[in-house]
Order: C-alpha cells, then sequence, then structure tokens
C-alpha cells in the first residue's frame, strides 16, 4: 500500500509537512512552521510533531522541498537536528534554505541536491516528476508522484495566472498531460477556495503602483513580503520607468534580492540602484525604498520607522508608505498599529483594503476547478487549509463531477491509503504542535501556557514564611509581594487581609500535623486564591515559599 501521512497543514494555515511512503520507502514534502497564535504568550515560532519521523527514521530517503515560504520550509533546522538525508528544492528555494541553515550551524552536514521543473527523480521505489507552478513566490513546483498504483499529483502552493510578471506560470499543459495518462489522486491547495473567480492579474497591481508612484510627491517606501521577487522586480521597472533610485533595506530584503540577481530572477538596471547611505543626496522625489515588516514585525525595518527609531530613514509628512502585501490573520492589530502611527508621522499609508496593492498567490475558486478538470482524478485530497477550507474544497470537487466517496477528507494524523482496491482512510499516527520558545524546543507544555496566560491577566502573589524547625513557631512573615496583581496603595487593607487568611492556616494545621509543611502550602494557595476572587474576581498565581530554619 501506498500510505500518505499528513503531519502538518491540514487542518490550519501553515506547519505543512507530509510523507509518501510505500514499503520501505519514505519521502518528506516540505517542512513548515506556524508563527504563534495569539494565546502562545512568548512563543517565537510553531512547528510539527516530529514524532512520526522519529519512528520511520530508518525509512526517510529525502525530504522534497516545494517552495521557500516559511510555512513549507521554516521547521527544516529542527527536521535536520533528527534526521540526516538529501535535500531536494529549486534553485531559489535551496538558497534561502541553505541561508537558514547557516544560521543554525547545519549546513555543512546538510547534502542539497537542485530539481528544476519537467525533471524526474527516482527516491527508492517512488518516481517523482516536478511541475512548475506559479505562486507569490518565485521557483514553486508541484509534484507528481508515480507509485505503482497510478499517479499522485500534489500542487504545491499555486494560482493559474498567464500574466505573471517572472514568466513562471502554472504549466497547466503538463498537468493536462497527467490528466490524460491517469491521475489516481490529487492533492490540491485549499487557501483561496472561499474566494469565487480568478486571482487579480498581476499587471493589475502594477498599474496600482505606477499610478500611485506617479502621484508621490515625495519619498515612496513600500514594504512586502522579502520571497515575492516577482513584485520586487515590479517595484524595480516602475522605478527606472519614474526616474526614481531604489533602495533595498532589511537584512531579509537584501539576502533575497542578492540571491534574486545572483540565479537572475532579478535584474536591476546600472544606476538605479542606490545604497542606503545615498538617501540624503538623493531628491525626496526620485527614491524608491523597498523594505520589511508589511505584517507589523516589532523588529522589521518599516517597524523602526512607525517608532521613529529606524536610524537611517525618518518619516516625513510627504513620504507615501504601500503595504504591497495581505493582512495575514492574527496580524491585523500589529499592522493597524504601525499605520496609524505612519499617519502620526504625516505620511500617506496605502494598504490592501483601499488599493489594489496586491495579489493572492493562492488559486481561487475557478482555478482549482480547472485543475481538476485538468488532472480528471479518480479520488480527490484537500489539502493546505483550515477545516472550513477543506470543507469547501470537498464541496467544489463535488460541484465538478468527484462523486463523494472518493473525496478522501483527512486531517493532520490521518493515513490515507491507496492499493488495487483504490483509495480509503486508514488510522491515524500521533501529530501536534511543538512550541519554541528560544532555545527551548517542546519544553512549554500547555499548562505553562496557562500559567502564563494567568500572569499576563490577574498576575502574580508570592507568600513567604520562615518557621522554626523545632517548634514550628512562624519566625518571619507571612510576607506577600504582588506582581501585575494590583497596587499595594490602592488596595489599602486587601493584602493585609490576606496574611490573616495565611495565619489562621498556619494556626489551624498542627506542628505534629504529617506533611504540615506541604498541606500549609495547599492550602494557602487554595484559600487566596478564594479570597482574592471573593473579595476582587481575580485569580492570581499564588507562590508559596515556606521555609523551616
Amino acid at each position: 500500500m501506498v500510505k500518505i501521512v499528513p503531519l502538518g497543514g491540514l487542518g490550519e494555515i501553515g506547519l505543512n509537512m507530509m510523507v509518501v511512503e510505500y514499503q520501505n520507502t519514505a519521502v518528506i514534502i516540505d517542512v513548515g512552521l506556524m508563527f504563534p497564535e495569539d494565546d502562545m504568550l512568548g512563543i517565537d515560532i510553531v512547528i510539527p510533531d516530529l514524532s512520526y519521523i522519529r519512528k520511520i527514521r530508518s525509512d526517510i530517503v529525502g525530504i522534497i522541498l516545494t517552495h521557500a515560504h516559511e510555512d513549507h520550509i521554516g521547521a527544516l533546522p529542527y527536521l535536520l537536528r533528527e534526521i540526516k538525508t538529501t535535500v531536494y528544492g529549486t534553485p531559489f528555494t535551496l538558497g534561502v534554505v541553505k541561508r537558514k541553515l547557516e544560521e543554525h550551524g547545519l549546513l555543512p552536514a546538510t547534502v542539497f541536491e537542485e530539481i528544476n521543473p519537467l525533471k524526474t527523480i527516482s527516491l527508492g521505489k517512488l518516481d517523482i516528476e516536478f511541475v512548475r507552478v506559479g505562486h507569490s513566490t518565485i521557483d514553486g513546483v508541484g509534484l507528481a508522484i508515480r507509485t505503482p498504483y497510478g499517479l499522485i499529483v500534489h500542487t504545491g502552493d499555486f494560482k493559474i495566472n498567464h500574466t505573471a510578471v517572472d514568466g513562471m506560470i502554472t504549466d497547466v499543459n503538463r498537468f493536462a498531460q497527467f490528466g490524460k495518462e491517469g491521475v489516481l489522486a490529487l492533492l490540491s491547495d485549499s487557501t483561496n477556495v472561499e474566494q469565487e473567480g480568478y486571482t487579480v492579474s498581476d499587471q493589475i497591481v502594477s498599474q496600482a503602483l505606477e499610478k500611485i508612484a506617479s502621484g508621490c510627491k515625495g519619498r515612496l517606501i513600500i514594504a512586502l513580503f522579502a520571497s515575492n521577487v516577482a513584485r520586487i522586480q515590479q517595484v524595480v521597472d516602475i522605478s527606472q520607468k519614474m526616474g526614481r533610485k531604489i533602495v533595498f533595506n532589511g537584512r531579509s530584503i537584501e539576502l533575497t534580492v542578492k540571491l534574486a540577481k545572483e540565479l537572475g530572477h532579478i535584474h536591476i538596471p546600472d544606476g538605479v540602484e542606490a545604497e542606503i547611505g545615498q538617501l540624503s543626496s538623493i531628491e525626496k522625489n526620485r527614491v524608491v525604498i523597498v523594505t520589511t515588516g508589511s505584517q507589523g514585525e516589532p523588529m522589521s525595518a518599516l517597524a523602526r520607522m512607525a517608532t521613529g527609531d529606524h536610524k537611517q530613514i525618518k518619516i516625513r509628512e510627504d513620504d507615501t508608505v504601500v503595504l504591497s502585501s495581505k493582512f495575514i490573520p492574527g496580524n491585523e492589530k500589529a499592522i493597524a498599529g504601525i499605520i496609524n502611527s505612519l499617519y502620526r508621522l504625516g505620511a500617506d499609508v496605502i494598504y490592501e483594503k483601499i488599493s489594489e496593492i496586491h495579489v493572492s498567490g493562492h488559486a481561487f475558486q475557478e482555478e482549482l476547478k480547472l485543475m481538476i478538470n485538468l488532472t480528471k482524478p479518480r479520488f480527490f485530497v484537500p489539502i493546505h487549509g483550515e477545516y472550513r477550507h477543506l470543507t469547501h474544497h470537498m464541496r467544489l470537487a463535488e460541484s465538478v463531477g468527484i462523486p463523494r466517496q472518493n473525496i478522501l477528507f483527512a486531517e493532520n494524523g490521518r493515513i490515507i491509503g491507496f492499493d488495487e482496491q483504490g483509495g480509503r482512510l486508514l488510522g491515524t499516527v500521533p501529530t501536534g504542535r511543538i512550541l519554541v520558545d528560544g532555545k527551548g524546543i517542546g519544553d512549554i507544555s500547555g499548562d505553562v501556557l496557562r500559567e502564563r496566560r494567568i500572569l499576563s491577566e490577574d498576575g502574580l502573589v508570592i507568600v513567604t514564611m520562615i518557621f522554626d524547625e523545632e517548634t514550628g513557631v512562624v519566625m518571619s512573615g507571612p510576607d506577600l509581594v504582588s506582581r501585575g496583581f494590583v497596587s499595594w496603595i490602592e488596595t489599602g487593607h486587601l493584602l493585609d487581609d490576606a496574611q490573616c487568611v495565611v495565619l489562621e492556616i498556619v494556626e489551624d494545621v498542627g506542628f505534629d500535623t504529617p506533611g504540615r509543611i506541604n498541606i500549609i502550602r495547599s492550602r494557602i494557595q487554595k484559600a487566596l486564591r478564594q479570597y482574592f476572587y471573593f473579595t476582587i474576581r481575580r485569580k492570581p498565581i499564588i507562590v508559596p515559599i515556606i521555609l523551616e530554619h
């Protein structure tokens, strides 16, 4: 049996990771991360649970990366600490990955193999062909996996747009050839299944940006995703046409531009690019600054401009700032904060809600239907999306003729199997989310997050006491100290009364009581929680520190 095991990305946006297995061959497709949700206080990133990977470690023959977005490559350094195998990707994808692995000290020990569209490789008992797909970053590929039971097509992240400025459009002809050959199963991107019609043309974005540039009397500052090489090229072309110098600012965007230029994906004519140190010598209406921070990232270049902390770039009243990207769910508040700060400094701000300055990299409904009609799959598997996206994609597939019994609706951990009898859902494997906090990987549990949430909402009260070891008499305390809870001045007798609650417990637990200290500690926690909730409706964390001397 051929097994497909999703370990992330089915039921959420991000964490994309999947294993394809046949006999003693296992191939991993993408190793993505997810950025923390609002309730994950202090967490840096989230990666997939690798328990199943450890179990099949000896069968893994390679890791295939479909494109260079963090939700597909971001967890790779953590996986490569667990296993050693070859990493396959297109030139740009591998270029981004190598930079990431170098930061983690894993580059020398990693083996890479460059792949390109229409190339086929054999990994164990699976033959895998790579197919060009258009997306919001360059060098993306879908996969055609030939198995003993039929052809499995994995679209990767894609859209079907024939006006892409980078020329990297989805190879609909090759997908149609797969349909003629016969496709056992189609695994298709569900991210934008709720959007009717077709994705907006890249040319519309070019026209909108050019209109903005022509009407801008001061500096034009454009914030975008560093990985969006095609958008960067659009800005370069507009800058040249308008006679403006272009300055790149922000570490990630500077590194991306450097890599893309080396690979021939960005072409900047002589005399168009300038260094940030030259800004003061260039007329303000002859400058375009391309930077990072379109999602409100706190340490990004745009955020530092908005707070006045950027060393070289100070926002002026006649500046125009363009956020040329989609507002990712969860980032709206941070983005709104930056927009408001920029307005306070006198800049004009243009974003997706008021202008068509962004186009999605994920297929809309009509493109998703076209992919199904091109490949004519026997079975259909919606992937890459939250539960509602997968559900809508299932219904969309039904609407174009895929029988309901042939739609394999799976979430993370659910095994999808194919053999002579066809396809079906099997059992499950362990999946989950591993929280990364600093150098700690997986050491933050749900209990810790709950404590952090309580600390952020209700604060902390520490009770310290010292007992005489021989007599059990209180030698010092109880002293109560609160942090993030209440002000001593404002509460007056609140903490004084809490001391009385503690002393009553001490008197009630006799000196000869077995395990007296532990009993007192436990009763203090319970009693103070009840007392504070009764008096001011708050539930701070109670930390009793009891010593014997």
